[in-house]
């Protein structure tokens, strides 16, 4: 049986790993281990069964690697390393806060049984006794392996869960409930800061005319065009929802009403200068925009409905007086319209 020797004389060689293989980001393996041939031996058979490997050899460097970013998630610590040993690496790394599950493996050449539940106890998800039999290593490594496995299909599983919570199903852009939020965090930044805030409300004109003549499908093919036109032409920081049907909710931090009329221009230029392309032609759309905005340092607090409330009466405007048009929300103008 081929076994690692608790001190090998000589190095193990001939093993070396099949370079059509490329790892995954769940094979990387960290070997922490003292004694340099049993480094190099654990080093060739871990990249033998195509694994990334990172090598050190005493604790404080293990511990270092196990801080940056990406750190393997199988470690192989041995008990006794200078700087810092396998028990006291354990605890570290079971007493640090992090998202995923790191599986640890401790070698040791303390057989006793004291030994093996203090290495347990001190947070190691499993125990091998040196010397061992490398299929032994083996079996041991793929156990872990599966584990983490699981928990990488289960964290997928729950960051779609929130993609699919937060996100519109055809478009994925900001649903109206997370956009809304966004426009809520926003505002209550901006009270504290008191910076600019931009929203703008985009309309598609005359959708409802796309979709009694070319069908839904094709309204769906210009819906997600549209979205990736509006996604271009905003700031990486803006925010773009869909608010609802063909309307769209877009938040400008930091924007004042000049800026924010020049970016509403710019949408509906990215929009409406080239038609969209469909299975039924080439298909000519335009937006209309309805601004609301407040300046730096204004003291006057707008919340989050008021907000929506001007840009939707701007909105009502561009479409009143021809659709295809910016406009903004100005408070004297709708004072007077009061006072009529």
């Amino acid at each position: 049986m081929n076994k690692i020797p608790s001190a090998p004389a000589v190095e193990v060689v001939g093993l070396k790993p099949d370079l059509d293989v490329k790892p995954s980001p769940l094979n990387a393996v960290l070997i922490a281990e003292d004694d340099p041939i049993f480094r190099r031996i654990l080093e060739s058979w871990f990249k033998k069964w195509h694994y990334a490997v990172t090598a050190v050899g005493n604790g404080l460097d293990a511990w270092e690697v196990l801080q940056t970013e990406n750190a393997p998630q199988l470690a192989i610590l041995d008990w006794m390393m200078p700087g810092m040993d396998g028990i006291e690496l354990c605890r570290r790394i079971r007493g640090r806060q992090q998202d995923s599950y790191r599986y640890v493996v401790l070698l040791t050449a303390k057989d006793d049984k004291q030994d093996v539940v203090a290495g347990l106890e001190a947070g190691a998800d499993d125990y091998l006794t040196k010397p061992f039999d490398v299929d032994e290593l083996r079996a041991r490594v793929r156990a872990g392996k599966r584990i983490l496995d699981l928990q990488a299909a289960l964290i997928h599983a729950k960051d779609e869960l929130q993609f699919a919570a937060a996100h519109d199903p055809l478009t994925g852009l900001w649903n109206r409930g997370a956009i809304l939020d966004l426009l809520r965090r926003e505002v209550s930044r901006r009270q504290r800061s008191a910076d600019a805030l931009g929203v703008i409300m985009a309309d598609i004109d005359y959708f409802k005319k796309v979709n009694d003549t070319h069908g839904h499908l094709v309204g769906d093919a210009v819906l997600e065009e549209v979205t990736r036109r509006l996604t271009v032409g905003v700031r990486p920081y803006d925010a773009v929802g869909r608010y609802g049907g063909e309307e769209f909710l877009i938040v400008f931090p930091g924007c004042s009403a000049a800026n924010l009329i020049v970016s509403a221009e710019r949408l509906r230029h990215c929009v409406g200068d080239q038609p969209i392309e469909t299975s039924a032609g080439l298909l000519p759309v335009t937006l209309s925009l309805g601004l609301s905005s407040v300046e730096q340092g204004e003291k006057e607090t707008t919340d989050c409905e008021t907000f929506l409330h001007h840009a939707d009466e701007a909105l009502y405007a561009a479409k009143e007086r021809g659709r295809n048009r910016v406009e903004m929300y100005l408070a004297s103008k709708a004072a007077a319209r009061g006072g009529e």
